[in-house]
């Protein structure tokens, strides 16, 4: 399948799959300059990309596990989801739960976009809902 994106901005580089098998794509950070994220607080980061997502599929923005690994920076509104009628700009909404300021270098990969099937859903108000072993059983329920 191809998805078809343009640059925004000339400083954007293109999506990476960083290994054969790899589910996403790295998306990096298009800034001219180094952006500082102190800890509790959180940005936008552009990527200079806009894409053309196929009606019935959807892109997820999902963090990179090294950046949050090594220094508690992580995607807020994780998984952020690109619907496929968008066509602005994909920004990723990077947060530092760390302890000392992260800097966002230029061309930085901040970010990973996954390609997922949307199932196109009619939500129906009903009477009642069919039973299950589980039924009403919410939290904790499983006993773990």
């Amino acid at each position: 399948m191809i998805i078809p994106y343009i640059k925004l901005d000339p400083l954007a580089q293109q999506p990476q799959r960083m290994s054969q098998h790899a589910a996403g794509f790295d998306l990096s950070a298009c800034l001219e300059t180094p952006l500082s994220l102190a800890p509790g607080s959180w940005e936008a980061i552009p990527t200079g990309l806009a894409l053309e997502i196929p009606v019935g599929y959807e892109a997820q923005i999902r963090p990179r596990s090294g950046l949050a690994l090594k220094f508690g920076v992580t995607v807020l509104n994780s998984p952020g989801t690109i619907d496929a009628d968008y066509r602005g700009e994909v920004k990723v909404i990077l947060i530092n739960h760390g302890k000392d300021k992260f800097i966002v270098e230029p061309n930085m990969r901040i970010a990973q976009i996954v390609f997922t099937v949307a199932i196109a859903i009619e939500p129906t108000e009903v009477t009642e809902l069919q039973p299950t072993i589980r039924d009403t059983g919410g939290f904790g329920h499983s006993g773990h």
